[in-house]
């Protein structure tokens, strides 16, 4: 395989993985905010949990995502194996003497 094949493919998986991480987060969160959170609350604020359950997950997906590609790249040489799709490497720059 191609260099952008690799870079294509790895594109659409690392976005399937980060979707697929954000629904396990809203399922996850809403679980806990449905069963020990939102019974502790009066009934008047118990509807601001579901944009709140929302907006954190899609920070700890986030969070999730970087750490997870931090540790592919540590892995992976992604000079070797992936090439930039959108413009091109500046060569090296050579020292004038």
């Amino acid at each position: 395989m191609s260099k952008k094949s690799n870079s294509i493919l790895f594109i659409l998986g690392a976005t399937a993985f980060n979707i697929l991480v954000t629904l396990l987060c809203i399922g996850l969160l809403l679980a806990v905010y449905g069963y020990l959170i939102m019974p502790l609350l009066p009934a008047e604020s118990a509807a601001w949990g579901i944009p709140v359950v929302f907006i954190l997950s899609i920070v700890l997906s986030f969070i999730i995502y970087r750490a997870v590609i931090k540790i592919f790249t540590k892995k992976v040489d992604v000079e070797k194996n992936f090439d930039p799709l959108f413009g091109r490497k500046q060569p090296p720059k050579k020292d004038k003497e």
